[in-house]
């Protein structure tokens, strides 16, 4: 599947349109939407009726090696929370991540997805000047699209028990039970 199916998909949901308007009008710059907020969109879409989870949990992603204070995330998280209280924000900044997981520091936003825990969760979206979708996905789609849940391979070298511990405590299997493991 490409980039075009997932902004249709994304572009039709009036939710996920006002959580990436804001971002993009909001947000830190170079900001992206990521983790769940794609992948259970695309994932519930493949069932009826879809899955009634809740849709709320915002994961906003940026890289900047100029700024790696927790409090700069902060602010940015107050600035969306003013203008979408509704959505439950999380920034963070992906230059920073690389301690808190004991990589080496990371080259870029996409080498910092590359680092997640789930290629279909490695996926961030933002809404351009445009009214397009750019997307950043260090392992493509075709994962997301196919409905399939598979470690990165930085996952499986770092701690494999991280993604056995995700795949359970986030219950993916009850709530999309013709989710594929590879």
């Amino acid at each position: 599947m490409s980039a075009k199916a997932l902004a249709s998909l994304l572009l039709a949901d009036v939710n996920a349109c006002r959580a990436l308007e804001t971002v993009r009008d909001a947000g830190p710059g170079g900001a992206y939407i990521a983790a769940g907020f794609v992948r259970n969109r695309v994932w519930d879409s493949f069932y009826i009726p879809r899955p009634t989870a809740d849709s709320t949990d915002t994961d906003v992603v940026y890289f900047d090696c100029d700024d790696l204070s927790p409090a700069m995330e902060q602010q940015h998280e107050r600035a969306l929370i003013g203008l979408c209280p509704e959505q439950q924000w999380q920034v963070r900044n992906q230059a920073r991540m690389h301690m808190r997981a004991g990589d080496a520091p990371y080259a870029s936003l996409s080498d910092a997805l590359a680092h997640w825990p789930e290629t279909a969760t490695a996926v961030a979206v933002r809404l351009n000047v445009h009214g397009g979708l750019d997307v950043v996905a260090p392992f493509g789609l075709d994962d997301l699209f196919a409905h399939r849940l598979r470690p990165t391979p930085a996952i499986l070298k770092r701690d494999p028990s991280i993604f056995e511990h995700r795949v359970v405590s986030k219950g993916w299997f009850e709530r999309w039970p013709n989710l594929t493991r590879v």
